[in-house]
């Protein structure tokens, strides 16, 4: 599956110098501190991998919350002289693509084609990083069945009404990436796309590793029977192939910590027989509209596409997503995009000026909070504190451009 189109990224004159100054601390949901993430000192590569979206829907502001926050680590790496390699998945084939094709009476691949082609629009327009490997799970079925019978061959894997399951007790390691109590996890496994309720199952939160054939459903050959793969596995599958195991960051929104991160990291681990499967779980926090957590299941959305459609800046955009530290949950009103186009146009007339303060304590501003767990709003005031100021280096509107493009992704 094609990625999309890169911006180019400014080369700062220091690139690469303040890797030992600031390296780059994420907050770790498995251990719930911050923790140095990446590789030590300049030079090595970084290893990342985002869990994408399920695309029976367009784009909306929490989407893009979440793969801004991970657009902020790609970059601060950079700007810190690491190489990045960086995989993201699409979930094209699942329960809820399926369930909209059927709804809506359009083929399921058509629908998933169409969306995760808006999904890369929204992002070009964003102007986030594209990963190195944007891979679909119906290209990686041969790889996730692969990997059930790794697990199989483990006797980490059991049949329910032709239905492959993982048994959570093969990891006994569950539970250290989302820290949650067996009586937390119940409920929300759930509401998460689990079925704690199925009869034979030898534990209510065993996970589905392949789904025997339905009616009316696509379905490939496996040594298990015709069906297809279970959501966690193929996140699983995918970051081992192509990341090895041990890699640096797995990311993506506070609501995939579990069941979905936990659940992938026991299949990895016991199919393997290393761990970790990542050194560190980072979460991007929920957006909500209307007193709830945006998402396509209550309908509740603000698209991305329809902003842009509408003739909103995507930079603008981008500003109000970065006006809110990546962890924190927060709500969405007209006046947060009011406020964001404010300030764009602030910066940008400041950057257009003949001269200004010098460039080199915000820069140092900016990737100190940015080392600091993403501290975006903080590098946002930084950058306003300049635009505020007069000053006569004539080179510093230039250098300031150049560095808020580099590391927030703004382009004045």
């Amino acid at each position: 599956m094609r990625s999309w189109p890169a911006s180019e990224v400014p080369h700062l004159p220091d690139a690469g110098l303040p890797a030992a100054a600031w390296p780059l601390r994420l907050h770790d949901t498995g251990t719930g501190t911050a923790r140095p993430a990446g590789p030590a000192g300049s030079g090595g590569t970084a290893r990342m991998y985002v869990c994408g979206i399920t695309p029976y829907d367009a784009t909306h502001l929490g989407h893009a919350n979440t793969y801004l926050a991970f657009d902020l680590v790609n970059r601060v790496w950079r700007d810190a002289g690491h190489r990045v390699h960086y995989v993201q998945n699409a979930t094209d084939v699942d329960d809820p693509l399926l369930e909209r094709a059927r709804e809506t009476g359009e083929d399921w691949r058509a629908l998933a084609d169409r969306e995760i082609q808006l999904f890369r629009d929204d992002m070009t327009a964003l102007r986030i990083l594209p990963p190195d490997r944007y891979i679909g799970a119906v290209e990686s079925i041969p790889l996730i069945i692969e990997m059930i019978e790794k697990l199989r061959g483990r006797n980490a894997a059991y049949e329910v009404g032709g239905d492959v399951y993982f048994p959570v007790a093969a990891d006994p390691d569950f539970g250290q990436v989302s820290r949650l109590t067996r009586e937390e996890m119940a409920p929300l496994f759930a509401e998460r796309g689990g079925d704690p309720d199925r009869a034979g199952k030898r534990d209510p939160l065993d996970a589905l590793l392949w789904s025997a054939r339905r009616p009316g459903e696509p379905a490939w050959d496996s040594p298990f029977g015709e069906g297809r793969p279970g959501w966690h596995v193929e996140c699983s599958a995918i970051s081992i192939e192509h990341l090895g195991m041990a890699f640096d960051v797995e990311g993506g929104g506070s609501d995939l910590a579990f069941p979905h991160h936990e659940m992938g990291a026991s299949h990895a681990q016991v199919a393997t027989g290393e761990r970790p499967h990542a050194r560190a779980y980072v979460h991007a926090g929920m957006v909500g509209l209307d007193g709830e957590k945006m998402s396509k299941s209550r309908g509740n959305l603000v698209f991305v596409s329809k902003l842009r459609e509408a003739g909103t800046d995507p930079m603008a955009i981008r500003l109000a997503l970065l006006a809110h530290h990546y962890r924190s949950d927060w709500e969405w009103t007209p006046d947060r995009l009011a406020e964001a186009e404010a300030r764009l146009e602030r910066w940008r007339a400041a950057a257009s000026r003949a001269s200004g303060p010098p460039a080199a304590p915000v820069a140092e501003a900016v990737r100190s909070h940015l080392a600091d767990d993403l501290d975006a709003p903080a590098a946002l005031k930084a950058v306003d504190a300049w635009a505020a100021a007069d000053g006569t280096d004539a080179t510093a509107p230039s250098q300031v451009k150049a560095l808020t493009d580099a590391l927030l992704g703004i382009a004045l």
